[in-house]
């Protein structure tokens, strides 16, 4: 099957498609970091963005995903170095925390700005001016 120009989409890693014409002049497949695009790694970050750490538990509730999706995505992050995660004992009782790194802020710092850069250009409506010639 023959891919048309312009109008072609890939699969991300959560199975979101990508879409990778440009909108424009700012191509929707560049800058859209993969690792972050997906839901709930995004979610991951955007909490962790707002507060310094976050327990598994206090992530699992706010994303409300379960243990093996939270705990899959997250270990993606800590591969990419985006978060860290420290393991400890309250008592007898495991308690695992997530930070965001700097290498991670400044990933979903980029990503963000993308993402804006999309929106405006979308409400522009692709010809970078708008109705009223802004």
């Amino acid at each position: 099957m023959a891919k048309r120009q312009g109008a072609s989409a890939s699969r991300g890693t959560d199975g979101d498609a990508t879409p990778l014409r440009a909108v424009d002049g700012v191509s929707t497949a560049q800058g859209l970091d993969p690792l972050i695009h997906g839901k709930v790694r995004l979610g991951i970050l955007s909490a962790l963005a707002v507060n310094d750490s976050l327990s598994f538990s206090d992530l699992k509730g706010l994303l409300a995903a379960t243990d093996g999706n939270l705990s899959a995505h997250a270990r993606r992050l800590e591969d990419a170095g985006y978060i860290v995660c420290e393991k400890s004992f309250v008592g007898r009782v495991p308690k695992t925390e997530y930070r965001m790194t700097r290498e991670g802020r400044g990933a979903l710092n980029r990503y963000l700005s993308h993402m804006e850069s999309l929106i405006q250009a979308t409400r522009d409506g692709g010809h970078g001016g708008g109705r009223d010639g802004r």
